[in-house]
C-alpha cells in the first residue's frame, strides 16, 4: 500500500515537473464608464451603472444594485463598456438570480476602438476574429461566473441573443493578463507630450510581451522577428533584461532551419542577427551568445551566397515595411543597406565568438556591397537605412529625402529608423518635432497604445476611437488601413511601433551603450527646445540616474548617478 502511494507522488511530481508555469498574472478592472446603452427609458437596460462599482467576482444571493437586460421580440438590448485603456486579455460575467434557471445567451464583442466594438464582423468594415476571438455568443449561468475573450481591447459590447429572455449582472470586470514587471526605465521632460509619447511606446510594448513577444495583441499575435527590433530596444530602455526576448528569439529560430527564412522574409533572418548584436550589446549574455553560435555562422554564411557582384540578391519575401513594399527600387536599396549592417554585425558576434574566418568573409563583402549604392526611390524608409548603414550621407539622406514633408509618408515600424537616421544627421528638433506630431497625432485620437500604422492625415476631420463617431465626422479606425491591416482588422496596439521611447532616451536624455553590458555607457543629451530632462536607464548592474538642465546661458549641467560597475563618459 505505502508503495503504491510514493509511486502515485512520483507520478504527480513528473507531471508537475513537465507543466509549464505563466509568467503572467490577472489583474480584474471595473469599467470606467458606460459609453452606449441601447435603451434609456429602463424598460429593456435597467441600472447599467453599477457595473461601474469595484467588484470581487463572487456571485451573490443578495440580487441588489444590479443591471437588468430584458429582451423582447423587437428588442435585443446592449450595452458598451469602456476600460479606460488598452488591455490584453478578457472579460469576468458575474450574474445574479435571474427567473429562468436555464443560462442565457448573451454576445460580446470586444474592440480596440468603440466603432470596432460596435460592429460586425464583414467584409466592408474589416472586423475580424482573425488570430483572436473578439466576437462570440456565449452562455452565462444562472447566480455563478464564468470569463470569456483572449485578445487586445479597450470596449466591450453585450447583447441579448434570444427574445423574451433576462440577464442580471452584477459585475462586468476586464480580466488583464501581462507581466508584472517594473519600469525600471523612465523619462520626463518639460514636454508632457512628450513624456506622454514615451509612455505609451512603453506601455504598448509591455502589452505585447505575453509568453512571447508579439506584435498585435488583437492580431499578429505571432513572433515576427523583424518587428521586434523596435520593442527589444524599447525593453532594452525601459525594462531591461527579461527573459522575453531569448526565448522569442529562440523560438524563431527553432522554427526556421536554414536555409529557410524567418517568417518567410529574407530582411527578417537579418533582423535576427541585429538583433542579437543589440541584445548583447545591452544585456552582455555572452553565454547566451555563444548558443547562436552554429545558426549565426550557418546564417551569415548564406546571407553571403545571396550577394551578386556588389549588389544584394536575395529572395524570399523582399519586404521592408507595408508602406514601402510597392516600391520595388527601395526596397532593394534598403535591403543592401540592411546587408551591410547585418553583415557589420555578424562580423562583430564573430569577432566574440572567435569565429574569424566567417567574420573575415562578413568584412570582405561589405567592402564590395559599399561599391554599390542604389537609389532610394524618394522613400523615406529606404533613405533611412541608407544612411544608418553608411551608404549614403545621412544630412543628405534626411535634406532631400526624409525631412520632406515633416512626417508625410512616415510609417510607425520605420518611422523609428527615420528618427535614428534624422539622429545621425544631426537633426534632433526636427525629430523630436515630428515625434510631437505623428505619435502624438495617435493619443490626440485618443490612443492609449500606438497603432500598426498611422498617417497625419488620417486627423483631417476624424472622430475619436474612444467615442461612438458623429455622422458628420471620418470613423478613423474604420476608414484607413491597407494590406494586412485594412479597416477595422487594423491593430491598435502594435509593438513595432514603439520606437519613439528608446529614441528619446538614446537621443535627449542621451544614453548610448559603448561597451557590451552596459559596462561603459556615454552620455551626450540634446534637449532641443526642452528646459530639461530627466530619467532613468536600467543596466545588468543597476540604474543609471540621469537629469539635465537647461542654464540660461544655453548651457546644460547634468547630473548623473551610476552603478560603480558602469562607467560613464560624456
Amino acid at each position: 500500500m505505502k508503495q503504491t502511494f510514493i509511486v502515485a507522488i512520483l507520478l504527480l511530481m513528473t507531471t508537475v515537473v513537465h507543466a509549464q508555469k505563466d509568467p503572467r498574472v490577472r489583474e480584474y478592472l471595473s469599467p470606467k464608464r458606460i459609453l452606449w446603452q441601447s435603451d434609456q427609458t429602463g424598460k429593456y437596460v435597467n441600472n447599467a451603472k453599477c457595473l461601474l462599482k469595484q467588484g470581487n467576482g463572487q456571485a451573490e444571493l443578495i440580487n441588489k444594485d444590479m443591471l437588468v437586460l430584458k429582451s423582447s421580440a423587437g428588442q435585443l438590448p446592449g450595452i458598451l463598456l469602456d476600460y479606460g485603456k488598452e488591455l490584453h486579455g478578457g472579460i469576468q460575467l458575474v450574474t445574479g438570480i435571474m427567473e429562468k434557471h436555464g443560462p442565457v445567451k448573451v454576445r460580446i464583442r470586444f474592440g480596440e476602438s468603440a466603432s470596432e466594438a460596435m460592429a460586425d464582423i464583414d467584409t466592408l468594415k474589416g472586423a475580424t476574429n482573425d488570430h483572436a476571438i473578439r466576437d462570440l455568443i456565449v452562455e452565462l449561468p444562472w447566480l455563478g461566473g464564468l470569463e470569456f475573450g483572449n485578445t487586445g481591447f479597450r470596449f466591450v459590447r453585450i447583447d441579448l441573443v434570444e427574445p423574451g429572455s433576462e440577464l442580471i449582472l452584477k459585475e462586468a470586470r476586464a480580466v488583464s493578463v501581462y507581466r508584472d514587471i517594473p519600469y525600471v526605465g523612465s523619462f520626463h521632460s518639460s514636454d508632457e507630450r512628450l513624456n506622454k509619447i514615451w509612455a505609451t511606446g512603453a506601455y504598448t510594448v509591455h502589452l505585447n510581451m505575453q509568453q512571447f513577444l508579439w506584435d498585435g495583441i488583437k492580431r499578429d499575435r505571432l513572433v515576427w522577428v523583424g518587428d521586434m527590433h523596435p520593442e527589444v530596444m524599447t525593453i532594452n530602455t525601459v525594462f531591461g533584461y527579461n527573459e522575453v526576448v531569448p526565448q522569442s528569439l529562440d523560438l524563431i529560430k527553432k522554427v526556421t532551419p536554414l536555409p529557410e527564412w524567418m517568417n518567410g522574409i529574407s530582411s527578417y533572418s537579418m533582423w535576427w542577427v541585429r538583433i542579437q548584436r543589440d541584445w548583447y550589446q545591452y544585456q552582455g549574455n555572452l553565454e547566451y551568445l555563444k548558443q547562436q553560435r552554429s545558426y549565426l555562422v550557418g546564417l551569415l554564411n548564406h546571407l553571403i551566397t545571396k550577394v551578386k557582384g556588389n549588389e544584394e540578391n536575395l529572395d524570399g519575401m523582399r519586404f521592408m515595411d507595408w508602406p514601402s513594399y510597392a516600391n520595388k527600387p527601395a526596397v532593394h536599396a534598403g535591403l543592401q543597406a540592411m546587408m551591410v549592417m547585418t553583415l557589420n554585425d555578424g562580423a562583430e558576434l564573430c569577432h566574440i565568438l572567435g569565429e574569424e574566418v566567417t567574420a573575415s568573409k562578413c568584412e570582405s563583402v561589405v567592402k564590395r556591397l559599399r561599391k554599390s549604392v542604389p537609389d532610394a526611390g524618394n522613400n523615406k524608409q529606404a533613405a533611412a537605412l541608407l544612411a544608418l548603414a553608411g551608404l549614403m550621407p545621412a544630412e543628405k539622406a534626411n535634406t532631400d529625402i526624409i525631412a520632406v514633408g515633416g512626417t508625410a509618408d512616415f510609417s510607425t515600424f520605420y518611422g523609428y529608423y527615420m528618427l535614428q537616421a534624422k539622429a545621425k544627421a544631426g537633426d534632433y528638433q526636427g525629430a523630436i518635432n515630428n515625434i510631437r506630431d505623428y505619435w502624438g497625432g495617435m493619443i490626440e485620437l485618443g490612443a492609449t497604445s500606438f497603432w500598426e500604422d498611422f498617417d497625419l492625415s488620417w486627423m483631417k476631420n476624424a472622430g475619436r476611437i474612444d467615442e461612438l463617431v458623429p455622422s458628420d465626422k471620418v470613423d478613423v479606425h474604420a476608414s484607413y488601413g491597407a494590406y494586412s491591416y485594412k479597416k477595422l482588422r487594423h491593430s491598435l496596439a502594435h509593438g513595432w511601433a514603439s520606437g519613439p521611447t528608446s529614441w528619446l532616451t538614446e537621443h535627449v536624455l542621451g544614453v548610448q551603450v559603448i561597451a557590451p553590458g552596459c559596462k561603459v555607457i556615454k552620455i551626450e543629451p540634446h534637449l532641443g527646445d526642452l528646459k530639461f530632462v530627466e530619467g532613468t536607464f536600467p543596466t545588468p548592474y543597476g540604474v543609471v540616474k540621469i537629469k539635465h538642465t537647461k542654464m540660461n546661458s544655453g548651457e546644460v549641467k547634468t547630473v548623473i548617478d551610476a552603478p560603480k560597475e558602469v562607467r560613464v563618459i560624456r
